[in-house]
C-alpha cells in the first residue's frame, strides 16, 4: 500500500469524516480536516512541487515542521503524492519546507503555522515560496507525472515498499506523538486502518486527558 492508496482509501470510506484534528493551545485554534480536505490540500501541494518545481522520484523533500501540526502531514503526503524522498533529518536536499530559512534545501518553501495566513511571517529568501500566498493558486486535482520504484526512499531511510503499516486494526481516533518521522509514519498507519489523527500542540500534560476524551480518542498503543 502506498501514500496514495491511503489517501484514495480515505476518499473510498468517508470523504466527510474527520482525519485530522488539531489542537494549538498556543493559539486557540482547533482545525479539523476531514478526508476531503485534506486530499484538497495535498493536491495543492502536489501540484505546486510538481509543476512549479519539477519534484519527483529521486528528489529529496526535507521537512523541517512540527510533528504537531496539521500542515506538516499534507506537505508530506504532498512529497510521496509526486514521488519523493521526505527527510527529516538536517542534510542536502532539493527542497526544504520549513516555518523560515534553513540552511539545507536549494529551493525553500516557508510555511506559515496560522490557519488563516495569508502571507509568510517569516523571512522568505530570494527564489523561495511564500505558502500562505501562493498554494491557494495551484489545482485541487492531482495527477503525478511519474511514479516512485518499491525500492525508491520515501521517509529517511523506510523505502516506498516499507512505508505504509497495514492491519494493526486501529479503526479510532489516535492520539499521534513523538519525532517527526515516527509520527509520519504512526498517522499513515492510522489513516490506512480507516482511522483518524489526533496532534495536540502547546497542550498542558495535565490537559492531555481532557482532549482525549473531548475528542473520543487515545494514544497509540
Amino acid at each position: 500500500m502506498t501514500p496514495g492508496d491511503v489517501l484514495a482509501g480515505l476518499l473510498r470510506s468517508d470523504p466527510t469524516s474527520p482525519r485530522i484534528t488539531c489542537y494549538d493551545d498556543g493559539t486557540g485554534e482547533r482545525i479539523e480536516l476531514s478526508g476531503k480536505v485534506l486530499v484538497n490540500w495535498v493536491s495543492k501541494a502536489a501540484n505546486l512541487l510538481q509543476d512549479e518545481l519539477d519534484v519527483g522520484p529521486g528528489a529529496t523533500v526535507a521537512l523541517h515542521l512540527p510533528a504537531d501540526h496539521w500542515r506538516t502531514y499534507y506537505w508530506a503526503l504532498a512529497a510521496w503524492s509526486v514521488g519523493a524522498h521526505v527527510i527529516t533529518t538536517d542534510g542536502p536536499s532539493d527542497v526544504a519546507v520549513a516555518q523560515a530559512a534553513v540552511a539545507s534545501g536549494d529551493t525553500q518553501i516557508v510555511v506559515t503555522l496560522a490557519a488563516l495566513a495569508r502571507q509568510a511571517t517569516a523571512d522568505v529568501p530570494a527564489g523561495g515560496i511564500d505558502e500562505a500566498r501562493e498554494l491557494s493558486s495551484y489545482g485541487d486535482v492531482f495527477v503525478a507525472y511519474r511514479a516512485p520504484a518499491d525500492a525508491d526512499p520515501a521517509l529517511d531511510d523506510t523505502s516506498y515498499a516499507d512505508l505504509v503499516a497495514v492491519g494493526g486494526a486501529l479503526r479510532r481516533r489516535v492520539l499521534v506523538t513523538g519525532d517527526l518521522g515516527d509520527a509520519l509514519r504512526d498517522a499513515l498507519a492510522v489513516w490506512a486502518d480507516d482511522g483518524s489523527v489526533l496532534l495536540l500542540r502547546d497542550v498542558r500534560p495535565e490537559d492531555v486527558d481532557r482532549r482525549l476524551a473531548t475528542e473520543g480518542a487515545e494514544a497509540r498503543p
